[in-house]
């Protein structure tokens, strides 16, 4: 995983943008959503902080599997084709958004948040990557603890 200093066309869906301090703009290349790639891009944008911000595309169709969270900063969504509901965990509470072709959402920064799509569906994502975290979607709000012991009581 490396930036680079292009000024080819990129595609979205396969090389995100980070946007770094001094309005800088690189693409990623070799990014990927696994642990080594994401270590190595936290490491090459370490001096941009809660200040830089990754932009890229996704496409798909069907509930999200993931919960996620970005506490250095707030979330875009845009939806740019098909139909997709965010939900935010608000202290156990859903909070639902339903966004069309054109329409966006903020996700705050520190608030558990879903994606899922209807139909073929395209979503630009503009995300305070410091510090993301997801977990697994289930049935348990994510700020809830599967499998944590009972406090116990006397």
């Amino acid at each position: 995983m490396r930036l680079l200093n292009e000024h080819n066309a990129i595609d979205l869906r396969t090389t995100p943008v980070h946007l770094g301090r001094g309005s800088t703009a690189k693409p990623v290349e070799g990014f990927a959503w696994d642990p080594e790639a994401l270590q190595a891009y936290n490491a090459a944008v370490a001096a941009d902080g809660a200040e830089g911000r990754m932009v890229m595309i996704f496409d798909g169709d069907g509930p999200g599997d993931h919960w996620e969270n970005h506490p250095a900063g707030d979330e875009l969504v845009v939806c740019l084709s098909g139909s997709v509901t965010v939900t935010r965990d608000l202290d156990g509470v859903p909070d639902r958004t339903l966004l069309g072709p054109g329409e966006a959402t903020v996700n705050p920064a520190g608030v558990w948040h879903a994606v899922d799509m209807t139909g073929p569906t395209s979503i630009l994502t503009i995300t305070a990557g410091l510090g993301t975290d997801h977990r697994p979607r289930t049935d348990t709000h994510p700020t809830e603890h599967v499998g944590a012991p009972e406090p116990e009581t006397s």
